[in-house]
């Protein structure tokens, strides 16, 4: 709003000074007068590209979702700026109002302002006093309709009705647009992050769930966005990985492998690593000639290696992951330059014969050449940071890592920053940390054996109890034979995601089946089904989609009713909700924002009538219309919300 107003603003100068050189006689009159023309052919181009340029901005800014309570910190700024104009960062807080008879928002900066008056100048004001004082000075403004002050100093806001139907109304005809963030960055998400050899655990399935909703926010605000998977795919281990196929299929350079299971192959290797001496020689020389890119051991870790993603994709295909493998040996050649920069710059101390990096505030320093030469994981991390930063260009990275790895990668952004790779004021580069996940024990959760749960099994069991679910509910009486199968793995693998992330990611959480695919409370199969209720409402009263545009356009969506009105607010609220997770990461907030607008709109449900029909026959007599129209906008918010989250809804459950 701010660019549009400054263009308008340019834009009646351009056009008066124009006018002033139409009057003096100087638009193509005289050649003598080039110099005028050519100012005046300048005026000219430069007001018919901010015309455009402003044409752009408010179709942008149409088409935006508002974010409110973000306008309505604008308009208190602006207010406590006027108030206060010497105050320096003064404190603005601005919070939807927790119950109706304190309006729907609220200013509680007026508190704040009196403590740092008290601190600063010694002035005792009552907040109270301040708060008046910004009311007075509140700008002209489309959305606030009245304002009171209540208690010591709180001012509480009510919006004005037409302005929550005016975009309630954009939303239907434009659908759920991003609200408006800035400039287009390029954000790099590193999340799952198995190892080859080794199969997907219950471990990875937080890093995977969370980076993958992580993705998609950034990309539905329009953020460039890469998701690299970090894979595990260099290192000692595969030493012994070869030294053991070649005993095992030695033909393998001509006969592709049969190894159907990879995790008991690794196992085997494992086991003869350990306890036979010559075995374990062999496995260190194959480690050399895998680096020195022999080509025979270069084709055996890429048949090790493909065994592992086709395993590996089979999990991505259901949890519906989209990701870009970039392992660790794709970093390889680099090392050698980093290790040398660290060295150059003078950062690189010499203990028993390892190279290591001591970052100032962090207690362990960083390896990054082992004593006979090897590199570590410290050195492929700095790499990988390096060419986020300096080929990516990312300005934002988020690291998708459990909590056991902040120390280290706290080190290593850390030692980024001081070598200058980058300004943590200019670039984000954030540890989203996540607990571990629990058994109905309290403890780590593993099998009855003790083993950890292989993710494949955790997914068909998933599969298999939404089956017994739904038959429950005799849904396979009601549904064809493709709307339950469908049913099922909406609600298995969106019961799996959603019971992750609707618990703050920076907590353990338990995993419960029984209670992820209970259908009360804040659960996937609860909104899930309440979405396909919403969805059935203008269905069954014979309304289609495009009546639904047509009436969207049309009708003026009235709100005179209060669950109307909690509804049509609590739907707005939506790109507040985008910002805050966008912030700080946590993606629980959508979950409970989810849950939220669905108990709102039972609560409208429950109160006013969408349809209405006759008690005798059941025939409908009334289609309230607007009504429909709030029903529509909840399903079409509630939709996004589960695109963001990775979950698939269906129309018939």
């Amino acid at each position: 709003s701010t660019q549009i107003s400054f263009q308008e603003n340019e834009i009646k100068l351009l056009t008066a000074e124009i006018e002033r050189l139409k009057n003096f006689g100087c638009l193509g009159v005289s050649p003598s007068l080039e110099g005028l023309r050519d100012e005046n052919a300048k005026l000219k181009y430069r007001l018919n590209f901010l015309k455009k340029s402003l044409q752009e901005e408010r179709s942008k800014s149409t088409k935006s979702m508002i974010n409110i309570n973000s306008c309505l910190q604008e308009i208190f700024g602006a207010a406590i700026q006027a108030a206060y104009p010497d105050l320096e960062n003064p404190p603005l807080v601005v919070t939807p109002s927790q119950q109706p008879k304190f309006g729907d928002y609220q200013c509680n900066s007026a508190m704040g302002i009196s403590q740092i008056l008290l601190k600063t100048r010694e002035q005792k004001v009552s907040p109270r006093e301040i708060a008046e004082k910004i009311v007075k000075s509140i700008p002209a403004n489309e959305c606030i309709e009245k304002v009171e002050i209540a208690g010591p100093g709180f001012i509480n806001v009510h919006l004005k009705k037409d302005f929550v139907s005016k975009q309630l109304s954009s939303l239907l005809i434009n659908g759920v647009q991003p609200p408006a963030i800035g400039k287009r960055k390029k954000v790099v998400v590193d999340f799952s992050s198995p190892n080859i050899a080794k199969e997907m655990h219950v471990g990875h399935l937080r890093s995977t769930i969370i980076g993958e909703s992580m993705c998609r926010l950034f990309e539905f605000v329009g953020y460039d966005v890469l998701r690299l998977n970090h894979l595990g795919d260099w290192g000692t281990q595969f030493g012994m990985l070869i030294a053991h196929l070649q005993d095992k299929f030695p033909d393998y350079l001509n006969v592709s492998p049969p190894i159907g299971d990879l995790q008991a192959f690794y196992k085997e290797s494992k086991q003869r690593f350990d306890t036979e001496e010559e075995f374990k020689k062999r496995a260190y020389q194959c480690v050399v000639l895998l680096q020195s890119k022999n080509p025979d051991f270069i084709k055996a870790w890429n048949l090790i290696c493909d065994v592992s993603r086709r395993e590996f994709q089979k999990i991505y295909n259901c949890l519906d992951i989209t990701i870009i493998e970039r392992g660790e040996s794709f970093y390889h050649e680099m090392m050698k330059d980093i290790v040398k920069e660290f060295e150059d710059k003078g950062f690189v101390q010499v203990d028993d014969g390892r190279k290591v990096v001591f970052v100032p505030g962090f207690p362990v320093p960083l390896t990054i050449m082992k004593s006979d030469g090897g590199y570590t994981y410290d050195t492929s991390d700095l790499a990988a940071l390096k060419h986020r930063l300096c080929e990516e260009k990312g300005d934002i990275l988020i690291y998708v890592v459990d909590s056991g790895q902040s120390v280290h990668l706290q080190t290593v952004f850390a030692a980024g920053q001081m070598i200058g790779w980058y300004d943590p004021k200019v670039t984000r580069v954030a540890h989203a940390a996540f607990g571990v996940v629990l058994g109905e024990d309290k403890k780590k959760f593993k099998t009855r054996s003790g083993d950890t749960v292989r993710l494949i099994d955790l997914l068909e069991e998933g599969l298999k109890r939404a089956m017994d679910k739904l038959k429950d509910k005799e849904r396979d009486k009601v549904l064809t034979p493709e709307e339950l199968k469908a049913a099922q793995t909406s609600v298995a693998f969106g019961c799996i995601k959603y019971a992750d992330l609707s618990h703050n990611r920076l907590n353990d959480y338990v995993f419960s089946f029984d209670k992820m695919l209970d259908d009360r409370g804040n659960t996937a199969a609860y909104l899930l089904y309440a979405f396909t209720r919403i969805r059935a409402i203008a269905r069954l009263a014979n309304i289609d989609e495009q009546m639904l545009q047509k009436a969207a356009r049309e009708e003026v969506l009235v709100l005179d009713h209060e669950k109307e009105w909690k509804l049509g607010k609590c739907i707005l609220r939506f790109p507040e909700i985008l910002q805050k997770i966008l912030e700080d990461l946590l993606l629980h907030t959508l979950c409970d924002y989810l849950y939220e607008l669905a108990t709102t709109f039972t609560e409208f449900y429950d109160s006013c009538y969408c349809v209405e029909k006759d008690r005798q026959t059941g025939q409908i007599v009334k289609v309230n219309m607007w009504r429909l129209l709030l029903c529509e906008a909840t399903a079409t918010v509630m939709a996004k919300g589960f695109d963001v989250l990775g979950i698939k809804p269906v129309q018939r459950m």
